[in-house]
């Protein structure tokens, strides 16, 4: 039933996304306006931004290269034309038609030059980059792109801005964690959606913006952390007419890529369709990105679970297709949203060295597995923005989403105690699920007066379902401890478990704004979030002749856990925000209450605990320059524990790995310190950017591991077999106070006129974790372990960039990862060096020829984990048509088929090395048409040119 129903809603948003596009060529003809632009030197200015507004209309373009700028189906008589550039001064003039006239040729503009902002900004006469508070603006237009590049092309080239070859972008060390396109959220706000599809031929600017949220972009008011968002801008003059991008291309091992988007805008209307067919690992969408919304959530209910997919580990194939729309209605609504669909299946083997920390005895796990994922997910997500009077605004985004999938793994472990044999053991688990999940959010603020009086009030509801069925086979051979030469014997257990968790977010908050002086605020807040979950978990065992196995509680169960977690906080602070310094100081009080029950066939448990939190509201800028400033931030937040750490029962699969919640867990409290530097000097091409981050736990949620030898039924043969048994549980810990430290650096130097690039970066990371271990199976304390990690990177680069018919980019990376734990005194070391090697030159105008080359030398990793990688991708393309509207490209990944994923991954009870497949070597031949028609003409003239979807990832 609940799948017919999202099936309906689909259907009825893709007929209105059929109608917006039905209705791209329906124009109402009435009035035209057009004029020139000069500068008091009498030269044309080509790329200001030009609006008309009157009480009909709100119309945006831009001056073409000769300075005109024309507008179209203008209704009123009486008009404003607002003109801005950077580099001029604002102008605004209103005018009316003349009686009678349909068109009006306005004179000539004289736009007056800002010396003030030239002193700032200017780099060789050209405007690049502009600071504005929290935003970083870089212009596009001096940007040295070559013909076809997108819009990840073009942040490779920003200063402070990294893509790294899965296409993930950080700025100033920082994660990008969201993309909006002309301000508003472009699916959702998938960041590699819009940077790897959208050309960079159309875009105007691009801004790196610390975001703190609705309330902060509306009010000003500043609370909680950041978090970094692209914002691209269109140019106006291409914000009417449309292009597409078509590829196909097929290769060697079955290798197939077919892609296709097509974006239509004019005044007022955008829609994107995107759709992706491949065995490349190349997705399209990310579905762990879901939209911002009018509330960030709070917590744990309602949230989309773990992802379906493989990524970039493993084999994939994908297919995808997704719509994205926009509408302003008028200068006070607006409605935008996106559908996105993706069905994926993906194939990962991967190879794990374990270390566990056990006082007296070494314990080593080698864990072999191959993983079988298929899954599809849906998501709808919508906005509307509404603006009844300009002291009122109004948002709400509802948002919709479905995952099913069927995941198969058969996991190969053996293990080693003290350099002997154990065991050896095989597990095959088969599961199938089920998640829907829908949700709204919604703000309304109000302007109280013109000093700065203010209400603000948002809410969010989201609610999430996941049914799972598993079946899970465990087949253990075992070493007799007490004769080595005995023959092995064998334990074979069979689960099947059905899973039902329900939960639910629900939370609301209040801001409140009084005036003290020109500069002063006084701010009250309040916010109440609740996160509920409502569980059932059924498993029943089986022997190998398939008979049920009765009386074995561990291998049979009927558990149900019912249980909220409920924070409110309060707080009053003081703002100050002057011309170099802005603060923020107060306090907040956080009461949370942790109620609900665990229920088996013959227990009840009662989950119930109060707490008070008290936290002081810190925040403090300087600004040495509008290029330079300091600021620090404090945050503090509550954590609850998880249905795993709570529920106080045995929820394994098999009796040899047990996992045991504990109902007399407190919530964590997380203290949260940041500190950011920025210094850039962007006439001489200098930028420089850091920061410092600082976390300490209190009541942290810790696991205590347990391994033991034990003794169980042999369910199969009647008897008593010993061996080892793995045991988790959870404790608050109290004694002490697990912390991390983490700090990045970006320097970067341009010279002449960009030509030259140089950027050192690098960081240092401490955390201290704390956990506890026993080999004591009634042992419920354990002996503590602090573990000390300490990871040091650091990378040089270099770009050599003449024009945009030669690049070259050398450049090498280090990281040095230290581990030192205290119970064992094990320390383990691992360091890579990579240098790399990228570079793109024109052979011909029309003939390019490519290369990306990468060396791993890794040194200190597990048994069988050790690679050195050196990876070759190079391609040769051509291009030809009609103003080269079609490419063929002819591409080599991975030459000496070497590719593979190496990690190491540290916690307070053990230190993994894992390897992972990749895709390996292939050859692929693509062809690709590119189509551009703007009202004021293509960027490349002639209707044709580049731009569009990139190839596939090199």
């Amino acid at each position: 039933m609940m799948i017919t129903k999202k099936m309906n809603m689909m259907r009825v948003t893709f007929l209105l996304f059929w109608s917006m596009l039905l209705s791209w060529g329906v124009h109402a003809q009435t009035k035209t306006v057009q004029g020139m632009l000069k500068d008091d030197k009498i030269r044309v200015v080509a790329g200001a931004s030009v609006k008309l507004i009157s009480d009909q209309d709100s119309l945006i373009t831009s001056s073409s290269i000769a300075g005109i700028f024309i507008f179209t189906n203008v209704k009123a008589d009486k008009f404003k034309i607002s003109v801005s550039n950077l580099g001029f001064q604002r102008f605004e003039q209103e005018f009316t038609f003349p009686s009678g006239e349909t068109k009006y040729i306005i004179p000539s503009f004289t736009l007056q030059q800002s010396s003030e902002l030239l002193q700032e900004v200017v780099i060789d006469g050209v405007p690049t980059v502009v600071v504005k508070g929290d935003t970083l603006e870089y212009t596009m237009k001096d940007l040295k792109l070559r013909d076809g590049s997108v819009a990840e092309d073009a942040l490779k080239k920003l200063q402070g801005v990294e893509v790294d070859k899965d296409g993930n972008v950080t700025a100033q060390g920082e994660s990008v964690k969201r993309v909006r396109i002309n301000g508003k959220d472009f699916f959702g706000g998938d960041v590699k959606t819009a940077t790897q599809n959208l050309p960079a031929n159309i875009i105007e600017k691009m801004q790196i913006v610390d975001d703190y949220g609705d309330m902060a972009n509306i009010t000003g008011n500043k609370n909680g952390d950041s978090e970094k968002v692209l914002n691209i801008q269109i140019d106006p003059k291409y914000n009417k007419g449309q292009m597409a991008t078509l590829r196909a291309g097929y290769g060697t091992e079955d290798r197939y890529q077919a892609t296709g988007m097509w974006m239509g805008m004019r005044e007022g209307e955008q829609i994107s369709v995107l759709g992706n067919l491949n065995n490349t690992n190349a997705p399209l969408f990310d579905f762990s990105t879901t939209g911002g919304g009018a509330r960030r959530q709070q917590g744990g209910g309602g949230r989309r679970g773990g992802g379906m997919f493989g990524g970039s580990d493993g084999l994939t194939k994908l297919g995808s297709i997704g719509v994205n729309a926009r509408k302003d209605f008028s200068d006070k609504l607006t409605v935008y949203g996106s559908y996105s669909y993706s069905h994926s299946n993906n194939v990962t083997l991967s190879e794990q060295f374990q270390e566990n920390t056990l006082r007296g005895i070494i314990q080593d796990d080698s864990i072999k597995s191959n993983a079988n994922t298929i899954g599809g997910s849906h998501r709808f997500e919508a906005n509307l923005e509404w603006k009844p009077s300009d002291k009122d605004y109004i948002k709400i985004s509802p948002q919709f989403g479905f995952d099913e999938g069927d995941a198969s793994s058969l996991t190969n472990s053996i293990t080693f105690r003290n350099g002997e044999f154990n065991n050896s053991q095989d597990q095959n688990i088969f599961t199938q699920s089920t998640a829907p999940r829908y949700g709204i959010s919604g703000l309304y603020n109000r302007k109280l007066n013109d000093r700065g009086r203010n209400i603000f009030l948002n809410m969010n509801y989201n609610n999430a379902k996941t049914d799972k069925d598993q079946n899970a086979i465990l087949q253990r051979l075992l070493e007799d401890p007490n004769n080595a030469d005995a023959s092995l014997n064998s334990i074979y257990e069979k689960t099947i478990q059905e899973a039902s968790n329900k939960s639910w977010n629900a939370g609301g908050s209040l801001n409140y704004t009084e005036p003290l002086s020109e500069k002063g605020r006084l701010e009250f807040t309040y916010d109440f979030n609740k996160n509920k979950y409502d569980n059932s978990n059924l498993q029943q065992g089986f022997d190998r002749d398939e008979n049920p196995i009765v009386n074995d509680p561990k291998l049979n169960f009927d558990y149900n856990y019912d249980y909220s977690f409920t924070t409110h906080k309060v707080g009053a602070n003081y703002l100050y925000n002057g011309d170099k310094v802005t603060y923020s100081i107060g306090a907040a009080a956080q009461p949370s209450q942790l109620r609900g029950n665990a229920l088996s066939s013959d227990l009840s448990v009662p989950i119930h605990r109060n707490n008070l939190n008290w936290m002081p509201i810190a925040r403090f800028e300087y600004k040495f320059s509008r290029q330079s400033n300091i600021s620090l931030n404090y945050s503090g937040s509550t954590t609850e524990p998880s249905v795993t750490q709570i529920l106080p029962f045995d929820m394994s699969t098999n009796r040899t790995s047990i996992v045991m919640g504990n109902a007399d867990l407190s919530p964590e409290f997380n203290h949260q310190l940041n500190i950011r530097f920025r210094k850039n000097d962007f006439q001489k091409g200098n930028n420089f950017f850091a920061f410092l981050n600082a976390n300490l736990a209190n009541n942290k949620i810790v696991s205590l591991n347990k391994s033991y030898l034990g003794r169980l039924q042999n369910n199969n043969t009647g008897g008593v077999d010993t061996t080892l048994i793995s045991e988790t549980r959870y404790l608050n810990e109290t004694n002490d106070h697990p912390f991390g430290i983490s700090s990045f650096y970006h320097y970067g130097k341009s010279l002449k006129e960009k030509t030259y690039n140089i950027m050192l970066m690098g960081g240092v990371s401490y955390n201290k974790r704390i956990g506890y271990s026993s080999t004591d199976s009634l042992d419920n304390i354990g002996l503590k372990n602090i573990s000390n990690n300490i990871v040091f990177n650091q990378g040089l680069m270099f770009r050599y960039n003449p024009s945009e018919n030669f690049e070259l980019n050398p450049g090498v990376r280090y990281q040095y990862n230290h581990t030192k734990n205290s119970l064992t005194n094990r320390t383990t070391n691992i360091s890579s060096w990579t240098p790399t090697l990228i570079g793109s030159v024109n052979i011909t105008p029309t003939t390019i020829f490519g290369a990306d080359l990468s060396k791993q030398f890794n040194q200190g990793y597990g048994d069988g984990i050790n690679a050195n990688p050196f990876i070759i991708n190079t391609y040769v393309e051509q291009k030809f048509l009609k103003g080269q509207r079609g490419t063929l490209r002819l591409q080599a990944f991975d030459l000496l088929n070497e590719q593979t994923n190496i990690s190491r991954t540290v916690s307070e009870s053990m230190v993994i090395d894992s390897r992972t497949n990749r895709l390996g070597r292939y050859f692929m031949l693509l062809f690709t048409y590119k189509f551009q028609k703007f009202a004021l003409g293509s960027p490349t003239g002639d209707g044709g040119g580049p731009g569009g979807m990139r190839p596939p990832r090199m």
